[in-house]
């Protein structure tokens, strides 16, 4: 569905620079590149060119690329201008492009279009955003299978197996006088268990790609003085915090995002819970206990030099005003006080480390923690990009097919097993686009830089 619009973008970095790239799409394209260049370049084939104003005057020049449709990105006609990089030469030759005919493009429409035109789904695209913004190699790894189309690929292949099913059962509707005893038919159960399998499979790899997509939110809370900010300094290995023995040093939420073997973990330091003492401080409390509500994990801190991590009903009486369901990893810190070991002990609820952020006693003990806690796994062989709406599209496919699963085990009701079979398709369909609103493809592409 090509657009009557022909679009323009900078697709270079903003500020000077050596080479400044300017991309088109549209069908005015080949009267565009005419009209700037003085004739249509030859296809796929990089050529040296003049670029020309009104009057036929060179403004700059560089290199010129075009690609007719419908073999380009976007599936339109494609001209892309590569010139020297100083803002105003730039600016020069978008001017000129803007005479003849383009519009500026908006954030993102360039994939859009691409989207739009069958050259790419929306998991693709989303992953191409994805790409340019990896914090690691681990990501961009990710981003890039994600881009060239595994994940969309797994999703297929799903609702190929889950069709399967739904032609399997509805020739049960179709044909009732068969009397074929579905509920007993092997090839039934294991058509059900190899969906269940794919599922759990592709569910693997992609909470691997959102972890390192979007890391692990960790809060470190708890009273003052109890050693928050030295353990976020020790964590991030570096004097991110100011540590002082004034209790309540931290009034504002402090951030700061390590890695722990490739996993992107955003920490945040926040003011210690207490009854503040003057109004800043009441505010440093209020933030805090905003960010442990959004949080993936806290690390609640207590001071084993006071408690001895003994005092059970204190810390008790302290977890329990935290937001229910938030999971927590209490934190006995200052251990070199004590002549305490370091340990981590998860056979408890909540789990419970012991070490110093002083001396880094215990320190590789947390970020094992936190790496297991997450379901983090240190190779990322098979993770795909993924965000919370796959995960979530991924979570209610798996649960139509496990109420499919269950209408088989307790009743001959084909049509309810058929029902909830189509909607996991439709769930999963979401992924790749087939079943997109015009809301959620303005917020994706919306995010996208200008010129992508």
């Amino acid at each position: 569905m090509s657009s009557p619009d022909t679009i323009v973008a900078i697709a270079s970095a903003a500020g000077r620079g050596a080479v400044g790239v300017i991309r088109v799409s549209g069908p005015l394209v080949p009267q565009i590149a005419i009209g700037i260049l003085g004739r249509l370049p030859i296809p796929r084939q990089a050529r040296f060119s003049r670029f020309l104003d009104a009057q036929g005057a060179s403004v700059d020049e560089g290199l010129a690329l075009y690609f007719p449709a419908p073999a380009s990105y976007t599936g339109e006609h494609v001209l892309e201008i590569q010139g020297h990089g100083g803002a105003l030469i730039v600016d020069m030759v978008l001017k000129r492009l803007l005479e003849l005919g383009c519009r500026m493009a908006r954030p993102g429409e360039f994939s859009e279009r691409a989207f739009l035109n069958g050259k790419i789904d929306i998991a693709q695209a989303e992953a191409i955003a994805d790409l340019i913004d990896a914090g690691s190699t681990a990501a961009a790894r990710a981003a890039v299978r994600s881009m060239q189309g595994e994940f969309s690929a797994r999703v297929a292949d799903l609702k190929t197996r889950i069709t399967g099913l739904r032609a399997y059962v509805e020739a049960a509707i179709d044909f009732p006088d068969d009397e074929i005893d579905f509920l007993s038919d092997t090839a039934l159960r294991e058509r059900l268990a190899a969906v269940f399998l794919g599922f759990e499979s592709i569910a693997t790899a992609a909470r691997q790609g959102a972890l390192l997509r979007e890391g692990l939110n960790v809060v470190i809370a708890g009273k003052p003085n109890a050693g928050k900010s030295s353990l976020m300094n020790s964590l991030a290995g570096n004097e991110v915090a100011i540590v002082t023995d004034v209790p309540g040093t931290t009034r504002d939420a402090l951030r700061q995002q390590v890695h722990l073997d490739g996993l992107p973990v955003n920490l945040v330091d926040t003011a210690g819970l207490r009854s503040a003492v003057d109004v800043i401080e009441a505010e440093g409390v209020r933030r805090a206990r905003n960010e442990i509500a959004r949080a993936d994990r806290v690390l609640y801190i207590v001071d084993a030099g006071i408690t001895g991590g003994n005092d059970s009903a204190q810390w008790a009486a302290e977890l329990a005003q935290l937001p229910a369901g938030v999971p927590v990893t209490l934190v006995f810190n200052k251990i070199d006080l004590t002549g305490t070991p370091a340990r981590l002990d998860d056979t408890t609820d909540p789990p419970r480390v012991f070490l110093s952020a002083l001396t880094g006693a215990g320190l590789p003990l947390l970020r094992a923690h936190l790496q297991l806690s997450a379901g983090y796994l240190k190779s990322e062989s098979g993770a795909f990009a993924a965000r919370r709406r796959h995960l979530d599209a991924l979570r209610r496919a798996g649960q139509h097919v496990q109420n499919a699963a269950d209408t088989l085990s307790s009743t001959r009701a084909f049509e309810l097993f058929a029902e909830d079979l189509r909607l996991a398709q439709h769930a999963l369909g979401e992924i790749t686009g087939e079943f997109t609103s015009e809301d959620l493809l303005g917020e994706i592409f919306g995010s996208f830089c200008i010129g992508k």
